[in-house]
């Protein structure tokens, strides 16, 4: 007889002796006499999650690697999904932080110091909050509801876009200002003004820039919390790495979060190789 107010099970001593199984309890079960009552109390071992269904970890780095051999076409989807927004916010954001940066970088007015701390405060903006608040902006209750745009791939690249821009723009102000203090009394005796200085230094550090690019895609592809919020993680549909790894970890499907966790790893050692690369090779090129 099962006790219905409490989880212990009591089981006559006759039937169920300590230590010995039981239908119910195919373990052995430790088990308490009560004299009050003359029943054994017994108590069900406690079974760490998951134990029924362990794999071997050299078995899932098989499937895994498995996956990536034989291109998987729900891997290839998240992959090819992933680069779409992630690029298209850092060409985004690209468009708006470097101008935004070089204008900080040589302009002049007061002011200009709290907006310097308040753009490189941005940059550790925490990316759930990005979420919320682009969340409240394409809802149906705020001002770009009727767009229909959330949980789709623009409301992702939206996100993503606002967590880019801040870190573009200060790592491009940094660098179009150290050329602003070197090059400054040459185009003030040629008569350069302010706008015109900041396209050709923008041109003139384009490879230097190109390392706050890098850097931006490398934001917008880690990303998770954002993207998760404003897009769902729709099967096929708003389902990129970063949140693929993160719902198929918590199901106990291991072999595509480390597949997909393997080419996350790759992109973005493969963009910091390259981003040390081109710098090395533009200073040579300049030196």
């Amino acid at each position: 007889m099962l006790a219905p107010a409490i989880s212990l099970a009591r089981v006559s001593t006759r039937m169920v002796p300590p230590g010995i199984a039981s239908p119910y309890f195919p373990l052995p079960i430790p088990g308490r006499h009560d004299p009050a009552s003359g029943v054994m109390l017994v108590l069900p071992r406690a079974r760490s999650p998951g134990a029924a269904s362990r794999v071997p970890m050299t078995e899932t780095l098989l499937e895994a690697f498995s996956l990536l051999g034989g291109f998987d076409h729900r891997l290839l989807q998240i992959v090819g999904l992933s680069l779409r927004v992630s690029l298209t916010a850092l060409a985004i954001g690209a468009l708006i932080g470097l101008p935004l940066g070089a204008w900080l970088a040589v302009a002049d007015f007061r002011g200009r110091g709290a907006m310097i701390v308040a753009l490189n405060a941005l940059m550790g903006l925490p990316s759930v909050v990005v979420g919320v608040l682009v969340y409240l902006v394409l809802s149906r209750s705020g001002p770009l509801g009727s767009y229909g745009l959330l949980f789709s791939p623009p409301a992702m690249v939206v996100a993503q876009t606002v967590l880019v821009v801040p870190l573009i723009a200060a790592v491009t102000r940094q660098i179009v200002e150290d050329a602003w203090k070197e090059y400054a009394p040459e185009f003030s005796v040629i008569g350069i003004g302010r706008p015109q200085a900041v396209r050709l230094l923008l041109a003139d550090c384009r490879f230097s820039l190109s390392v706050a690019t890098l850097a931006g895609l490398g934001r917008a592809m880690s990303e998770v919390g954002a993207v998760m919020i404003v897009g769902g993680n729709i099967d096929g549909y708003t389902r990129v790495m970063t949140t693929a790894i993160a719902l198929e970890t918590s199901k106990g499907d291991l072999a595509l979060s480390i597949a997909l966790g393997i080419v996350l790893l790759t992109l973005i050692l493969a963009l910091n190789a390259a981003a040390y690369s081109l710098r090395g090779w533009a200073a040579r090129r300049g030196g």
